[in-house]
């Protein structure tokens, strides 16, 4: 019957790519719908063969701190929620019109249901949580980080899902019994929205999702008995694991009356989605995300790149039977210490003025700013460090501070760069560009001087939402190949370098004496 389904509806999108009236208007136009489960709000967005949003909706869900470094979810709303702005997008147009849907997610965070009721066991337990840090040192002392660290790329943290999970599995009781019966399920979210969207009949997670979950062995994409036999997670718990395209299963919620069954055709954390929307296929080729932090990812390839520096080896995708990996490296401030010279100092009044008055002056004058505010990331990983600013004078104006801001969110993503080139053994070829800081110009073209690179910009900075709806789109055939997606993707604006390497050393030979005081 999945097969009568799925030939159908490839059968269905064919006939209405082809089927034009005279004017030479399609009879019904092809969607993809990409569910976009972020930290605070979920989306949905309707993505057509071109490749651009037709449709969009969006709205937050609640936040839960019930201790200092805890931070929870209800995972009830978030289905409600998600489920709400699905229909929402489908509404806005004609509903034989959307050929699959693709989910993407917020990475790591765990979610605990009843396998007969799907009720949750548990508020899911969100990535930003801290509450196992004391278990992950306790399993540091143990020497345990290497044996993690080799298995599934990753550094042991609370971060990842797996201590999360042990967490529950210790503190509800009869969970762990549950669990060993299969009466009780694990998921990340993109689990749970797939067992809620085909209600109850696939339990499964993609191959990125699990790398992130501290439990997956990256080299032979299995569950990791050993880890899982040390954490004392029952495997009955956990999802089947399956490439990130390809079709998971059916849903018939896109309407009240169920009249209409879409395939679930495409899966990726949030972070692997972007890469991939921002058509990074090739090894060497990387994205960077300019938020409130930096998510920093580089395509290495079809091997996983084991990392002493700080980085992260992860799955970027898998595509048929061919698996992509990444190397991954995080900046904690980027983003935020816009909002710090707004709100707590009162330097600028609003983001955009930032480029403005940077712009006034040529340089920092030898100002360099640290934003250590919650400690640095890649490669330092120093939770300990704070920020500062050194190179004052009497010369020195508010305008040379703002540069020097701005300045640093380049630096940072260049200490990650160079790490990433020097552990992959492959150059930098470009770096795309997405997030919200990114239409600031002079920081991009000082990115673009610092790296030595070009650096672009595309048109669509939803990066995530098309990463998603790409996959899916491949999963069934919507789009041929990788060479089609890439003829999709548009720029906005490359930067190329505009400076030598004599001064490129000289600036970045500063910084990284000016960080050298903190780590």
């Amino acid at each position: 019957m999945p097969l009568q389904r799925f030939q159908s509806m490839i059968s269905r999108a064919w006939e209405h790519e082809m089927s034009r009236n005279v004017r030479g208007e399609a009879a019904v136009e092809q969607y993809i719908l990409a569910l976009d489960e972020g930290t605070t709000s979920c989306r949905a967005i309707l993505v057509d063969g071109r490749g651009k949003t037709a449709a969009a909706a969006q709205q937050e869900f609640s936040q839960y701190f019930p201790q200092a470094g805890w931070v929870e979810h209800d995972a009830d709303e978030i289905w409600r929620v998600q489920l709400q702005v699905m229909r929402e997008a489908a509404a806005q147009i004609d509903g034989n019109g959307i050929a699959a849907i693709g989910i993407t997610n917020q990475r790591e965070t765990v979610v605990v249901w009843d396998a007969i009721t799907g009720e949750p066991l548990h508020r899911a337990i969100v990535w930003q949580c801290r509450r196992t840090s004391a278990f992950c040192e306790q399993l540091k002392a143990e020497g345990w980080e290497a044996e993690v660290r080799s298995r599934t790329g990753l550094l042991l943290d609370p971060y990842f899902s797996g201590t999360k999970l042990k967490w529950l599995l210790d503190e509800v009781p009869g969970l762990r019994g549950k669990g060993e019966r299969g009466e009780a399920l694990f998921g990340t979210v993109d689990s749970w929205l797939i067992w809620k969207l085909t209600e109850g009949a696939v339990h499964a997670t993609d191959v990125s999702n699990a790398s992130r979950t501290m439990l997956f062995n990256i080299h032979s994409l299995e569950w990791d008995a050993h880890i899982l036999s040390k954490l004392n997670i029952p495997e009955a718990m956990l999802p089947e694991v399956k490439p990130s395209t390809g079709i998971y299963g059916y849903t018939r919620l896109l309407h009240d009356d169920g009249s209409i069954e879409v395939p679930i055709a495409g899966v990726a954390g949030d972070q692997q989605a972007a890469l991939f929307g921002q058509g990074c296929f090739d090894p060497g080729m990387a994205k960077n995300t300019y938020g409130t932090g930096c998510f920093l990812l580089k395509n290495t390839g079809s091997k996983p790149v084991q990392s002493e520096k700080g980085l992260l080896a992860t799955i970027a995708w898998k595509h048929g039977d061919e698996t992509t990996y990444a190397l991954e490296g995080s900046v904690f401030t980027a983003g935020a210490v816009v909002q710090w010279l707004r709100d707590g100092l009162g330097l600028i009044a609003n983001a955009a003025e930032s480029q403005t008055i940077a712009a006034s002056v040529a340089d920092t004058q030898g100002v360099y700013f640290v934003p250590a505010f919650t400690g640095l990331g890649t490669p330092y990983w120093k939770p300990d460090a704070r920020g500062m600013i050194t190179g004052l004078t009497r010369g020195i104006t508010s305008a040379h501070i703002v540069r020097a801001a701005l300045e640093s969110i380049a630096y940072q993503t260049a200490d990650v760069l160079r790490a990433m080139s020097a552990e992959s053994g492959i150059g930098l070829r470009e770096l795309r560009i997405d997030g919200g800081a990114v239409v600031n110009d002079l920081l991009v073209q000082f990115q673009a001087d610092l790296l030595g690179v070009t650096v672009i910009r595309p048109k669509t900075l939803e990066t995530t939402a098309l990463g998603a709806a790409f996959l899916a789109g491949l999963g069934i055939g919507f789009w041929s190949s990788l060479d089609e997606l890439r003829a999709l993707w548009e720029l906005d604006a490359t930067f190329t370098p505009q400076r030598d390497e004599e001064w490129r050393q000289s600036v970045y030979s500063g910084w990284l004496q000016a960080v050298g005081y903190q780590v």
